[in-house]
């Protein structure tokens, strides 16, 4: 086996239209909170609010889902979102037109919270439609898993530091565990098949591959990115084809770029992102909620059962990569392949995946391995409480929904754990120390025997440096409080968000100011069952940021549920505040705001590919150890954009770019849904 490495009805009400904002002044929000029983607007200090957010919600979602604006593919009568609007953009997508497993799951809480409103849930179940088409691979994508062997789920490749020592050896002689879920699965759907997103679509089929190979355009095509180590950025990867063929790249297509084999097999492989099929579960639980509310449930209940599925899969993010035993697990050859559960840390990890052979294979295989690095990021305590709770949620399988309670406590569990002294939750751990079941760090802090790590997956940048992570994760922990009042999640927020608080601003002017950066000193304590305060362990803001409308708003929302579950008046009115402030922001096609990419100097820097290795993209553009990432990228010279681009690697200044990013336009807009469903103004 082997390893991967419509203009919609509007419904508004008689309120005041959009208006200049009212608020007078610099907020400086103080650092204590404050419960207040009467939080209407004259008891904070201030005037009534500008805004109808049921009217600002409507705004935001018609220029989303006007097709002028381009945040779309039309495919037939379905819609696959783009990662921007714009096509000249990288992040961890290396291209606008791409989508990931994440923009989907925003587009189900865009049409979920639209529902809410106006009680039309066709949206919703045609977004759902488009997910399951598109994102989520289909038979003839995955056509060997009948291949599995349980026993056996795959072979060994150690992680490595760079991608420069890549590819890696596959080593069938390091053990490996037990899929302990795979047979119930099985039983539970009857199929061997997964139900998970991939990660990453090229909408536009902008780099050729099309299916399989064969350069098509009729849909979307699965590709990949990432796949060597933890110093491996953006702008070090080799973008290919999830369906391997051996059409592109070399003569062995890119396998070997990664893996170092005797011989190389046609395949396929598929990498899920568990904290967006999270979020999946997260809305459908929502739309469920406000289904029923207007006596409508059965109008989502199919979603809600295909929700249910998904998180039984996607308990698969559970368990060490190779199944090995979870704690004190070191040395590859040494530490020994894991029985029963004995694999799983019942947290989300950074991601699993699944291959197999090609359709063709004389004899199928397929392989499984989880993730041994969980990421407080990707925590999502509100998912585990649905499935495990919620009756319409709880997962077929014979023992999901017992896992997922008990995800539930484990995740709250190393939030308290990782929570610094002043209040942000740092990065994560590590079952397998540098991806490679090295020895970790002496002195390292443990959690159920995994080593605290500081930035768990990836180093460049590290990945808990963006302060994007705290509010996703807080706002899953904020609104699990307000739906639940569980004690553990209001003792993290009741921390987190005073150092929230002292680090904003907003402004009358629409300006505004958060965290963008930050940085970690110290460690955790050992964790021993209960949060001692963590007095060694300490964050700073490193850099703020006045332009990111999408974590902005994430923010808001955080703090809103956060002030309708406890009454705190500097919640809600820093939320309100800044929710006012992006209005200020509006143009056409949403919400958005001026940013300079300094990094885009990085068009230019090298891609590693072994000596000697040749070959080339399905465009033609060759593939060789002098190649870098613009040059295995070529379509970007034909980019609109480009010249600011070209301008600023001939030296030039650093280009600015206006983006509008489908999952922060979409964070925006679930932003005023949820102020008014929490603070309804009529």
């Amino acid at each position: 086996m082997r390893i991967p490495f419509a203009s919609p009805r509007r419904r508004l009400r008689r309120l005041p239209a959009l208006a200049a904002l009212v608020l007078a002044g610099s907020l400086v929000v103080p650092a204590a909170v404050s419960a207040e029983p009467d939080l209407a607007p004259a008891a904070l200090g201030r005037p009534a609010l500008a805004a109808d957010y049921e009217v600002a919600f409507l705004d935001q979602y018609e220029k989303i889902k006007d097709p002028a604006n381009g945040y779309f593919r039309q495919i037939g009568d379905l819609l696959v979102p783009y990662h921007s609007v714009e096509t000249l953009i990288v992040e961890a997508p290396d291209h606008g037109h791409e989508t990931t497993s994440e923009a989907f799951s925003y587009y189900l809480w865009l049409e979920a919270s639209y529902g809410r409103i106006t009680g039309e849930w066709e949206p919703f179940n045609k977004a759902w439609r488009s997910m399951e088409t598109y994102i989520i691979p289909a038979t003839r994508d995955q056509p060997t898993n009948s291949g599995y062997n349980p026993s056996d789920p795959a072979t060994y490749a150690a992680e490595h530091g760079d991608p420069s020592e890549y590819p890696s050896r596959l080593e069938s002689d390091v053990p490996v565990g037990q899929d302990p879920i795979a047979e119930e699965l099985s039983a539970a759907y009857g199929t061997d098949e997964i139900y998970g997103m991939h990660w990453l679509l090229d909408v536009d089929n902008t780099y050729g591959y099309g299916f399989c190979g064969d350069g098509s355009n009729d849909r979307p095509a699965y590709v990949n990115t990432f796949q060597r180590g933890e110093q491996e950025s953006v702008w070090e990867t080799v973008p290919h084809p999830s369906c391997e063929t051996f059409a592109h790249g070399g003569p062995n297509g890119f396998v070997d770029l990664f893996t170092d084999d005797e011989e190389y097999s046609k395949q396929w492989r598929y990498t899920a992102a568990p904290d967006a099929d999270a979020r999946v579960v997260q809305v459908a639980y929502l739309a469920k909620t406000w289904a029923e509310a207007q006596g409508n449930g059965s109008a989502v209940s199919d979603a809600v059962s295909d929700a249910a599925r998904m998180g039984d899969y996607l308990r698969y993010s559970m368990y060490d990569k190779y199944f090995k035993r979870i704690g004190d697990c070191v040395g590859a050859a040494a530490c020994p392949g894991g029985t029963g559960k004995d694999s799983s840390h019942y947290l989300l990890g950074w991601y699993y995946a699944w291959g197999g052979a090609d359709a063709g294979a004389q004899y199928p295989w397929a392989w499984r391995i989880g993730s041994s690095a969980p990421h407080q990021g990707y925590q999502n305590p509100l998912a585990a409480w649905a499935l495990s709770q919620d009756a319409d949620l709880r997962p077929r399988s014979a023992t999901g929904a017992q896992d997922w309670a008990k995800s539930f406590d484990r995740q709250l569990e190393f939030l308290q754990w990782l929570q610094s002294a002043e209040g942000a939750i740092a990065g994560g751990a590590s079952n397998s120390w540098g991806g490679s079941y090295e020895q970790p760090p002496a002195g390292r802090a443990k959690f159920h025997g995994m080593a605290y790590d500081q930035q768990p997956v990836w180093h460049d940048p590290p990945s808990n440096q963006w302060f994007g992570f705290q509010v996703w994760g807080m706002e899953r922990v904020s609104q699990l409080y307000h739906l639940t009042g569980d004690e553990r999640a209001k003792a993290i927020l009741d921390k987190w968000v005073p150092w929230a608080l002292a680090n904003t601003t907003a402004a009358a002017d629409g300006s505004f100011e958060i965290p963008a950066e930050l940085r970690w000193t110290g460690q955790p304590d050992d964790w021993s069952g209960s949060p001692t305060g963590n007095p060694n362990l300490h964050v700073s803001v490193s850099g703020t940021t006045s332009n990111d409308v999408g974590v902005a708003s994430a923010l808001a929302k955080t703090l809103l549920y956060y002030a309708a579950a406890t009454g705190d008046a500097s919640s809600r009115l820093t939320g309100e505040s800044l929710l006012e402030a992006l209005l200020a922001h509006s143009d056409d096609k949403g919400i958005a705001m001026p940013e300079t990419r300094s990094d885009y100097e990085r068009f230019d820097d090298p891609v590693h590919v072994p000596q000697g290795w040749t070959g080339s993209m399905a465009n033609g553009d060759p593939i060789d150890s002098s190649s870098t990432f613009a040059s295995i990228r070529s379509f970007y010279e034909q980019d609109a954009d480009w010249p600011k681009v070209q301008a600023y690697l001939d030296g030039g200044p650093a280009p600015t770019f206006t983006y509008h990013r489908f999952w922060a336009q979409t964070e925006i807009a679930t932003a005023f849904a949820t102020y008014d469903e929490l603070f309804p103004q009529g």
